[in-house]
């Protein structure tokens, strides 16, 4: 490829695990009382956050993880106490809530249930964990602050500058192309001064209509960028909640906000526009500062007209143009005491409406990372090119000697480069990606856009006559998930696969979940969240993260109860999604309540599970699903021959309404629950009545195509002994191929893991190691550092392929990434457990040697570590209390099994389930293990094609199971 050279293998990216640990201790910043071996809680969190600052969720989930050096350390009980003041939660204090002992030997969290919570406040909370037998209780202690918890208690306005006199310009760079000859206006400032004396506590509760920095004091308030974030804003908008006590001083303070486009006013999506024709015209601001003091009155420093309003360096800001700083217009000191604005003029006061405003439920995007130049090539007089050696989502920081008044530094972004060397941006389509600095003769300028990203590997910097590495940093930006997951293994090629798959959702997880971080798209794409999702939840904790999109999600619903393809709605845009791409709107809450154990994902979907299953039958009565669907993208950029379009719909019509069936059942709906299991049983027997032809030996589906099968396998759409038959057929056309995957963006998810359960591992294997297109390897050996939209994107024979689609950073494809946590490694939970309360061990080891995954699942540290040497295999296997787990030691020598250097049959909390060839199966209850056995032999292809484990719950009776408390041991198992 004539852009990136192949990586070397480093991932010295400047992204840590972000603390994921033994214990997590390192991650949440608080430390468990109780003893140093024993059972004891920490990561206390308030609905999947660490400490939130300003909620306004009146039952919030409090949760918890457990950690302990001790085999069978399971708790047996909880207590849990809610108080504004922390002597409170002593014994003999006055809680607001006490939960009492509860014994729940499974539970890792508990929804408030007390007094209605109070407006801007905060909380703190106690938990105590009691383990078995007479010992005390291990204690932790959090906290969580309340926002606004109605409208009425807003006093704000949304003020903006008028847009009016404002001087329109093109941006001066040749990206300019792009925008069309419509222009973009400069970034309003707007500022407000006032007095304060002896404040204890001071709270700023901010949110724009697009995007808002905002200083106190000079100072920058919090580390959000791009806040308030993307949402629908003619449904919702979100604001954030920062702690401001420290920045104040006596006497005169200066309440200063930038403002620009973003998603509100500037251009969004793929549809050319001028900016302003989307959700509104102009950029807006809305904050409330609360000042109290040492008497405990509140003081309250509202937007309103007494604002006043400039304009200053930024010219204009734009989330697919980019940015330009013109320092010749700058105001310097406009954020501080003292400032003339006598020149300004009065804020605009556009509406007092508060009626969409919520608090935000997730982290922030934020700069989590700086990676600095990894080579600088000068291509021209004053022109260099800078590879960063890792493509990512972020912006350039710039460090300039001086530059004359007029003087320009342009900075262009790119993913590849041609073969001239110079940036590769057809592919941007009408994205600008371009920033611009204008100089004004001041020494020493560091630029750094606030208010853009760009999809890029590489910048094109021009202006700059000599560019040394140490003044540029590339700052990669993405939403603040805590990250959660690590894996490794012996073969160094599938490493650097794994990390391109964590940076491909690095890239896209900006406020939603984005296909592409590059060009003028950049949409929450449902089918390709709704694939990766598993693979997401391993490596970070999306909980918070998807709590969010997913009322995005309900937000895009049409009038019909209809999910869209995208979220949030592009306005104008009504339709249903298509099949796999709507059906996120079901399949996403089921996985997230099963990693997460939070019911609550549940039962905010399932009205839109039940209207969208309803409204797909509504306008297929034969249920064969080929109406109503808006557009159908298939299995999207498949290589083979496409899957026909009703078996795809009709099989995740199935698979939707059974999953919606289950939801109902976790939540005590028993009437609910039996009307869409009988409806997926009878689409089930359509689709094999309309799609399948079998004469017992063998069997074929419509289209004969690799994804076809795998969606029927994966999703239990064929009887019980045609499956054995379907599934050698798979095999067949993957063997036949290459062996190589002819799938798109909906098979390639379950590739792996149908073979895999179908026993042959063997090909999940060799599809991992093969390197030729369509293969994961073959752009990792062309210089990939993320996954590509396309299996060949670009090839040494025809180059680049069509630039109207071909993004270098889409994640969809690096789904194969639950696999290698739960195939590889073989960490994965029961299909009838959440919340990782019961483990299954099964490592597929393959050709490698040694592998591990670790997971800091809602429960607590979950880890599998193998190593194949020689004759012997060893196992390692973490357990967190609470949870047991299902271990298969590979062997065909039961008799060789040792644990911990002794005979399993002498070791506590650990019980011999069964010896079968090839592996012996275990149960241990928490805690650490060390297995080690007799190696087995080379696996033979599997033959008989029996399922191993199941992938989806048979259409059998279903007697539903009753709403149980979050963490409760009663596992809904339908």
């Amino acid at each position: 490829m004539s852009g990136p050279p192949a990586a070397d293998g480093a991932s010295a990216n400047g992204v840590s695990s972000n603390g994921v640990s033994a214990d997590g201790a390192s991650s949440n910043g608080t430390s468990a009382h109780g003893g140093s071996q024993g059972l004891r809680p920490y990561a206390l969190r308030c609905d999947h956050r660490t400490t939130p600052l300003g909620i306004d969720e009146s039952t919030p989930l409090l949760g918890w993880r457990l950690v302990s050096e001790r085999r069978g350390d399971d708790p047996t009980a909880y207590r849990v106490r809610v108080a504004e003041r922390p002597e409170d939660l002593d014994e003999g204090g006055r809680p607001l809530w006490d939960t009492g002992r509860v014994e729940d030997p499974g539970a890792i969290g508990v929804l408030y249930a007390g007094p209605a919570l109070t407006a801007r406040t905060r909380y703190h909370w106690r938990l105590s964990v009691w383990p078995a037998g007479p010992s005390a209780p291990a204690e932790e202690t959090s906290w969580f602050e309340t926002a606004f918890t109605g409208t009425p208690d807003w006093r704000a306005s949304w003020i903006g500058h008028d847009p009016h006199p404002l001087a329109v310009m093109d941006a001066p760079t040749e990206g300019a192309h792009a925008l069309d000859g419509h222009g973009l206006a400069p970034c309003p400032l707007l500022r407000r001064t006032f007095t304060a004396s002896n404040v204890t506590r001071a709270r700023l509760y901010v949110s724009a209509r697009g995007l808002y920095e905002i200083r106190l004091g000079g100072v920058r308030v919090g580390d959000a960028e791009l806040a308030p974030g993307w949402t629908d804003y003619t449904r919702r908008i979100q604001y954030q909640t920062y702690d401001v006590t420290a920045l104040l001083r006596e006497g005169e303070n200066v309440l200063a906000a930038t403002l620009a486009d973003g998603w509100w006013s500037g251009f969004v999506g793929f549809e050319p526009r001028r900016a302003g024709a989307h959700y509104g015209a102009f950029p807006q601001l809305l904050a409330e500062l609360h000042l109290t003091g040492a008497d405990g009155r509140t003081t309250v420093i509202a937007t309103d007209s007494a604002w006043r309003t400039g304009t200053g360096a930024v010219r204009h800001a734009d989330l697919l143009m980019g940015e330009c700083h013109d320092l010749r217009h700058a105001a310097d000191g406009w954020e501080l005491p003292g400032y003339d604005d006598s020149g300004w003029t009065p804020a605009l006061v556009t509406d007092v409406d508060h009626g969409l405003l919520v608090a935000s439920v997730d982290e922030p995007v934020r700069a989590m990372a700086e990676l600095p130049a990894r080579s600088v090539t000068r291509t021209g007089e004053a022109v260099h090119v800078v590879d960063f050696g890792q493509n990512l989502a972020g912006r350039v920081r710039l460090r300039v000697a001086a530059l004359p008044g007029g003087a320009r530094v342009t900075v262009r972004h790119a993913e590849a480069l041609d073969a001239a060397g110079r940036p590769y941006t057809a592919n941007l389509r009408t994205a600008a990606a371009t920033d611009v600095l204008i100089g004004d003769g001041r020494e020493h300028t560091v630029f750094e856009p606030g208010f853009t990203y760009h999809g890029f590997r590489y910048a094109e910097i021009s202006g700059v006559p000599g560019l040394r590495a140490a003044d540029v940093v590339a700052v990669a930006l993405h939403s603040d998930t805590p990250w959660a997951g690590a894996f490794d293994c012996s073969d160094p090629e599938i490493n650097r696969l794994h990390t391109c798959v964590e940076w491909g959702q690095r890239s896209n997880f900006v406020s939603v979940p984005t296909d592409c971080p590059q060009r003028d798209e950049r949409l929450g794409w449902l089918a390709d969240a709704q694939v990766f999702l598993p693979t997401a939840a391993l490596n970070a904790d999306v909980a918070a993260f998807f709590t969010k999109w997913l009322r995005d999600v309900e937000d895009a619903r049409t009038p019909e109860g209809g999910f869209t393809n995208v979220a949030p709605r592009l306005t104008g845009v009504a339709d249903e999604g298509a099949p796999g791409w709507g059906d996120a709107g079901v399949i996403i809450p089921w996985h997230l309540y099963r990693t997460y154990g939070d019911p609550r994902f549940l039962s905010r979907a399932l009205p839109g599970m039940r209207a969208w299953i309803d409204l797909i039958r509504r306008h297929n009565p034969d249920l064969v699903w080929r109406r109503k669907v808006g557009p159908h993208f298939a299995d999207w950029l498949a290589p083979g021959t496409p899957t026909p379009r009703d078996v795809v719909a009709t099989a995740y019509f199935a698979h939707s309404a059974r999953l919606t069936a289950r939801a109902a059942e976790v939540l005590g709906e028993r009437d609910t629950a039996h009307t869409y299991h009988r409806l997926a049983d009878d689409i089930r027997a359509v689709f094999t009545d309309r799609f399948v032809i079998s004469d017992g030996e063998t069997l074929s589906i419509e289209g004969d195509t690799q994804t076809g099968y795998l969606l029927a396998l994966a999703f239990g759409l064929l009887p019980e002994d045609r499956a054995p038959a379907a599934a050698r057929r798979l095999a067949e056309l993957v063997e036949s191929a290459g062996p190589a995957l002819l799938t798109g963006f909906l098979g390639v998810a379950l590739a792996a893991p149908v073979l895999d359960t179908y026993g042959r591992a063997d090909l999940a294997h060799a599809l991992l190691r093969r390197a030729e297109v369509p293969s994961w390897l073959f752009p990792l050996r062309h210089g990939a550092t993320t996954i590509w939209e396309r299996w060949d994107g670009w090839t040494p024979d025809a180059g680049f392929r069509a630039p109207s689609m071909n993004s270098f950073n889409h994640y969809a494809l690096g789904s194969i990434g639950e696999w290698l946590h739960r195939g590889v490694a073989g960490l994965d939970q029961h299909p009838d457990s959440t919340g990782y309360r019961r483990l299954r061990v099964r490592p597929r080891p393959g050709a490698l040697t040694h592998a591990n995954s670790r997971y800091l699942s809602a429960r607590g540290t979950a880890e599998v570590r193998w190593e194949r040497r020689d004759d012997t295999f060893s196992l390692r296997v973490r357990v967190p209390p609470g949870a047991d787990a299902e271990v298969y030691v590979p062997t065909d020598e039961p008799g060789s099994v040792r644990e911990s250097g002794g005979d399993p049959a002498d070791r506590d909390h650990l019980t011999l389930l069964r010896a079968a060839p090839g592996h012996t199966v275990y149960r241990v209850a928490s805690g650490t293990y060390h297995f080690t056995a007799t190696a087995p032999g080379p696996a033979a292809p599997a033959t008989a094609f029996a399922p191993t484990t199941a992938l989806a719950p048979a259409p059998a009776e279903h007697a539903p199971a009753p709403l149980t408390r979050v963490g409760s041991p009663e596992e809904s198992t339908p």
